[in-house]
């Protein structure tokens, strides 16, 4: 039953992170959700949102981690997702700097970056890093149909990933276009997450 329960997080991590940030978005003033990055909703008087968000992912996510260190195929994988889960809880500690324009009067590159900042960037990398990799440990675990999806999964993440980091440095072709691409990048990650809780669970 504890077992079960813990890659129950996993499976509703991801549509609850979803709905919160979507949500968010759409009613935050001059938020623009095809620039601006899912972590700006940090920032502001009703940033606290999606710090609580992210804390709440990060705990589901973890408790997954815990579980498939239990219940699934590989330690390696399961130690990747809490490099994930980790990564979400100090992205909702350590807030981000202000990027894209957002909020309204401040600019689109900061210089410098903050102390805050920059822990908020680098956990986050990490973390993006770790759930990529984790896709193509567990790819190793399935029939080939599930490692085929796995590494796709992760070749994606990691592309979209960096297509956004690219736009939210100010690369001119993509930079209106930023938020977008991060929500692909994510959706893609909270899917293939999912879809290894229901694999695990019915394992």
């Amino acid at each position: 039953m504890l077992d079960r329960l813990l890659l129950t997080c996993g499976l509703v991590a991801g549509p609850l992170f979803t709905v919160a940030y979507l949500t968010e978005g759409a009613l935050r003033a001059h938020y623009r959700p095809l620039r601006h990055p899912v972590s700006s909703l940090a920032i502001g008087d009703r940033g606290w949102t999606q710090t609580v968000n992210f804390m709440v992912g990060g705990l589901l996510s973890l408790a997954f981690a815990a579980g498939l260190w239990r219940a699934g195929p590989s330690h390696w994988g399961a130690s990747l997702v809490g490099v994930w889960a980790i990564g979400l809880l100090c992205a909702g500690i350590f807030r981000t700097d202000p990027v894209s324009g957002f909020p309204p009067g401040t600019p689109d590159l900061p210089q410098p970056n903050t102390r805050q900042g920059l822990l908020h960037d680098l956990f986050s990398l990490a973390g993006f890093v770790a759930l990529a990799a984790a896709c193509v440990v567990f790819a190793w675990s399935g029939t080939p149909g599930w490692a085929i999806y796995s590494v796709v999964s992760g070749v994606l993440f990691a592309v979209t990933m960096v297509l956004a980091s690219a736009a939210f440095a100010q690369k001119e072709s993509l930079v209106d276009l930023g938020g977008l691409i991060q929500r692909v990048s994510v959706t893609i990650g909270w899917t293939w997450l999912a879809v290894l809780a229901v694999r695990t669970l019915n394992g």
